[in-house]
């Protein structure tokens, strides 16, 4: 019998950690199995074990509208008003051999419905008018929620998690046999909804999300991050939706084919839309073409298919021909260590010897900067931290703020949250409160570490159920109830308990950091041989990964980074795999990278050459008392494609996003430089580099957004020192989402984006008229509007709010973008730009301002 988790206290407040709190209740964990869901048939099972295939609906939206569908109808209110349209559409997939019928309800979150119609009411009727049609299995259908959750925007992580768990309860209620979360973009929003599916139903759940033509979400999101991130936090399928066409998408889902060994689905679109001559969005690939591309998919392993956007029945019974009488080959993945961030995977093969760096810096142990930072609520400077150690070459962050006199299980959540927004690194957890490492971890964007376990019983029963529930990596210290041997032996003992308890709850060897724990050589002087020895033990006999914290073993000695780099070395080759170290020391940086090209990671030692091409000698330099100098010191300078501190700090901490420290710097460089020589040699330049890192793929959207914020602070702090009038205004701009289209999550960051660049931006709203956006630009002499659209459906209202802009006030120019739109598609409609993303929007608004 499943008994939901309880998420809530008692007067209706979200716990900060559910699972911690039921265990410290009496509640004893167990992890989630095939044999603990509540799978229909046979069928269904074989396709959740990857045995065999499984076919899925395919478009709604496009049906509709050739049933005649009104543009900017609620296609969940359909489920009420006209039942018989929706059955019917199913129907037709239902007799063109599709398993699964999606129920009609994308939409229906109490965020989009906004009071139209009950949660429960959509689902209920949804469901009825998918069994009416003769599904097989009916699957509950849970889209985006249509906002931003933060840093992004303003909805939290537990608010997102409150609206799906209200769509998952009303799912049962109304007797669906699986979840399907689809054209996801956010990962933290996926996992939202993944854990809201798990922690109330024992239903088989199936995620997919959606990928741009560079192939990551618009949030910067990679197929890898995504499929590794989704088998962690327990998908049962996962995959990819929507996006583009099946021979695009072919690719991308290889790439989650890698990392996974869940099966994987794919419901690509029917090609790119455009609007024929009757003013209907049609799609260009049909069925033959469409059925050819997937065949290479399910070569390729893909077991569950169906379509997308301007799919049709004629489109799934093709793929129906291809999945009769076949059985989908067996996959092996190489197993590894994996760590994500939203934006990046952290890879350690268990077949090889690859160094990840765990910087240590955001600890406060030891730090009086960082302990103060911390009791007065400056996240800024943890944030500062976290940047300065991406720039000195860390690849993963260790985040640990722990101070007797904070809340720490607040102030956990608010360092990850910023330090998600700001840097592109996966995050190691490190806390000795339970309560606080699941806070971090439930909220978390990614797949990441916990620091820690050890072989005490208590703390194995208090880490290792959140490690199993989110599917984390964790380090296991070889210490116990009587502290820290002497001997390798005696470590490895430890580490052996560890791992065996740690399987007890699913978790494998290849999630597991064994720390053998560095003692002090000035004190511990036998000691650091048998460390060295006990990992070889571990790396050796129980086929885990390892971490030390490498800084510990000079403490109390002269020349400390000579000691440690030594000490660092010999690790390396006893097998270290993750050195918890300050990236800042150049001499632990240089043996990083020294080791990289020993062992073969630095493959064509590029990186080794690249770096130390010019360098010079510390032992051969004594006739050179200035390059004795250079060399004399350990701090390593900022590595990356940005302008130095030195250089030009405002550009530095733009382009890094450091917000927290650009007030101060602006407002001391007024003192002696005008205004706008500031603005335009120092803060615009800085926006145009982001812009080429954008572009290059080397920033992603939130990273993007943190140096807007940080360029914003600086235009404010010189807003607000300078006469008013001495600085110029850029341009009126007016966003909006045009009518009958409720979905604006594009167009509120655009706003956000081009306010923070400096303009002033009229935000319109969702469902707008065109005559009320011409009102708005002729009332404020507006030369730039922005149109939103993401339904197919309400492109046509979009082509007629360009068609009375241009008729009525001819000097306007219009930019349009969304997830339906192309190049092509916005030169049919009659736009004057198409922006692809927020950050092409920016530079068409310097373009027209600039003319």
């Amino acid at each position: 019998m499943f008994t939901p988790l309880i998420t809530h206290d008692p007067d209706g407040a979200a716990l900060a950690a559910p699972v911690d709190a039921a265990r410290r209740n009496g509640a004893a964990y167990k992890t989630r199995a095939i044999d603990d869901l509540r799978i229909k048939d046979d069928r269904l099972r074989a396709a959740i074990e990857g045995t065999g295939h499984l076919l899925f609906d395919g478009g709604m939206g496009t049906m509709l509208q050739a049933a005649g569908m009104k543009a900017g109808a609620l296609p969940e209110l359909l489920n009420f008003e006209e039942p018989q349209v929706i059955t019917d559409i199913q129907r037709q997939y239902v007799e063109a051999g599709c398993d699964v019928i999606t129920a009609n309800t994308f939409g229906a979150n109490a965020h989009k419905l906004d009071g139209a119609a009950t949660v429960a009411d959509v689902f209920a009727a949804a469901v009825a008018c998918a069994r009416t049609a003769g599904a097989r299995y009916v699957a509950g259908d849970i889209g985006p929620i249509g906002a931003l959750l933060r840093p992004l925007g303003t909805l939290s992580f537990d608010e997102a998690y409150d609206l799906f768990a209200e769509e998952v309860r009303a799912s049962v209620d109304a007797g669906v046999d699986l979840f399907i979360i689809e054209t996801m973009t956010d990962l933290a929003e996926i996992k939202a909804a993944v854990l809201a599916c798990r922690e109330n139903s024992d239903l088989p759940v199936f995620a997919t999300m959606t990928f741009e033509e560079d192939g990551r979400t618009f949030l910067g999101t990679s197929p890898e991050v995504a499929a590794i991130t989704l088998d962690a936090i327990g998908a049962d399928v996962l995959g990819i939706n929507c996006s583009q066409g099946p021979a695009e998408l072919r690719g991308l889902a290889a790439r989650m084919l890698t990392v996974t060994d869940k099966p994987v689905m794919v419901q690509a679109n029917a090609g790119l839309p455009h609007v024929d001559d009757d003013g209907n969005t049609v799609f260009d690939i049909q069925a033959p073409e469409y059925a050819e591309a997937v065949a290479g998919m399910i070569e390729d392993g893909v077991s569950v298919v169906g379509g997308c956007c301007g799919t049709t029945p004629t489109h799934m019974a093709a793929l129906r021909t291809l999945i009769d009488n076949h059985t989908p080959s067996p996959r092996h993945r190489k197993p590894s260590m994996s760590v994500t961030s939203a934006q990046t995977v952290v890879d350690l093969p268990c077949d090889g010897h690859k160094i990840a760096v765990i910087g240590e810096r955001i600890n406060p142990t030891g730090k009086k900067r960082l302990k103060q930072a911390l009791r007065d609520g400056d996240l800024g400077y943890v944030v500062s931290q976290g940047i300065s150690q991406q720039e000195q070459g860390a690849d993963i962050l260790d985040v640990n703020v722990g101070l007797p006199e904070i809340d720490e299980v607040k102030v956990i959540q608010q360092a990850t949250e910023q330090l998600q927004g700001s840097t592109l690194l996966p995050l190691q957890i490190d806390s000795t409160d339970p309560a606080a490492v699941e806070a971090a971890v439930r909220r978390y964007a990614g797949k990441p570490i916990i620091n820690s376990v050890n072989g005490k019983q208590q703390i194995m029963d208090e880490i290792l159920p959140l490690v199993a529930h989110y599917g984390t990596n964790v380090v296991g210290l070889t210490l116990d109830e009587g502290g820290i041997p002497d001997t390798a032996e005696a470590r490895f003992a430890i580490a052996e308990r560890i791992v065996a308890e740690a399987a007890r709850y699913g978790i494998g060897p290849d999630r597991i950091l064994i720390d053998c724990l560095v003692m002090t050589a000035s004190t511990n002087q036998r000691q650091a041989e048998q460390i060295l020895r006990a990992m070889s033990l571990c790396k050796e006999r129980l086929g885990v990964k390892c971490a030390l914290g490498v800084s510990n073993i000079s403490f109390g000695l002269p020349a400390r980074p000579l000691l440690g780099s030594v000490f660092l070395a010999a690790a390396f080759g006893a097998g270290l795999d993750a050195p918890i170290m300050n990236p800042g020391s150049k001499r632990f940086m240089d043996t990083v990278y020294s080791y990289r090209v020993l062992s073969a990671e630095d493959e064509g030692s590029t990186g080794y050459i690249e770096r130390y091409a010019s360098w010079t000698d510390p032992y051969k330099i004594a006739a050179n008392p200035a390059a004795a100098q250079a060399a004399s010191t350990d701090a390593v300078p900022a590595v990356s494609a940005t302008a130095s501190a030195d250089d030009d700090p405002i550009r530095h901490m733009v382009v890094s996003g450091r917000k927290g420290e650009i007030a101060a710097e602006t407002e001391r460089l007024l003192a002696d430089h005008d205004a706008m020589d500031l603005i335009n040699k120092h803060f615009i330049p800085a926006l145009d580099e982001v812009g080429v890192l954008f572009d290059q793929g080397k920033f992603f959207l939130p990273q993007l957004m943190a140096s807007a914020e940080a360029a914003r602070v600086g235009f404010d702090t010189i807003k607000r020192l300078m006469p008013a009038g001495e600085i110029a205004d850029k341009g009126k701009i007016c966003v909006a989402t045009v009518k009958g289209d409720i979905h604006d999550i594009g167009k509120n960051i655009v706003k956000m984006l081009l306010d923070n660049y400096g303009y002033t931006v009229f935000d319109l709203g969702r469902d707008v008229d065109p005559q009320e956006v011409l009102k708005t630009v002729q009332e404020r002499d507006i030369k730039l509007v922005g149109l939103s659209a993401l339904m197919t459906t309400t492109v046509v209202a979009m082509e007629e709010t360009i068609k009375l802009l241009h008729a009525e006030v001819p000097g306007v120019k219009i930019i349009v973008g969304g997830a339906v739109l192309n190049p092509e598609y916005a030169k049919q409609i009659g736009a004057d730009y198409y922006a692809k993303d927020a950050a092409e929007s920016a530079r068409i608004a310097e373009e027209v301002f600039g003319q």
